[in-house]
């Protein structure tokens, strides 16, 4: 009877729900510091609570889109640095549609498709391999160097809005070349933009309304005294 007792009195005492001081207490959450608040946290509730200053990825990516529009409407403004060239005759237009290296070896040639790369914005395809052109001329280490940063600023650095498109391994074999510029800093790159306007540009360039308009009326003032 004894054993029966202890064990009826054990099993009220496990049965027993626990006092109610002994509750552990629920856990809360610390307070974390802003920083510590996950960007896309931080974005809701940004836009959550009006007034309150947005994540420095959120401004970064704004100010980065607002520079691409202006630079993409400037790029649609008048541009006095086109080559000076005669008008091309009826001859030498039909000759850009077999090649595209005979369309880039006229100067009337390029200015015509850099007028077509203006309407699809990528014309700083055409002012960098132009830009390399002119730097692979240069013979003067000074006027090279000076040149070389100016390049690798409008046309390399990320930071540009006329920033080219490059691969990982062109870019880094610049930053390298950049240490010591010489006229031929960015001879990968030019090619690979070159090959870029080739494959990418130039079939639509032909079927363009610019190009037909050239074949079937010859060239306009604007496209030759651009």
């Amino acid at each position: 009877m004894r054993l029966r007792n202890s064990t009826q009195g054990q099993r009220r005492r496990t049965s027993r729900p626990p006092c109610p001081g002994m509750t552990r207490p629920l856990l809360r959450p610390s307070r974390l510091p802003p920083a510590a608040i996950p960007a896309a946290c931080a974005g809701a509730a940004a836009a959550a609570a009006p007034g309150k200053l947005l994540p420095f990825s959120n401004v970064r990516n704004e100010e980065r889109r607002r520079a691409w529009r202006a630079s993409r409407e400037t790029k649609l403004q008048p541009l006095p640095s086109c080559e000076a060239c005669a008008a091309p005759s009826p001859e030498e237009v039909r000759s850009w549609a077999q090649s595209f290296d005979k369309l880039m070896r006229s100067p009337a040639g390029r200015n015509v498709f850099r007028e077509f790369l203006r309407t699809e914005y990528s014309e700083e395809n055409m002012l960098f391999w132009l830009a390399c052109e002119e730097l692979k001329a240069e013979a003067n280490q000074h006027v090279v160097d000076e040149k070389a940063r100016l390049i690798y600023e409008d046309y390399v650095s990320i930071l540009s809005p006329k920033e080219v498109s490059l691969d990982s391994r062109v870019r880094e074999g610049i930053n390298k070349r950049m240490q010591e510029p010489s006229a031929h800093t960015f001879d990968d790159a030019q090619l690979q933009i070159y090959t870029l306007m080739h494959r990418d540009s130039y079939p639509r360039f032909l079927s363009s309304p610019v190009y037909r308009a050239l074949l079937l009326h010859g060239p306009t003032p604007s496209s030759s005294e651009a």
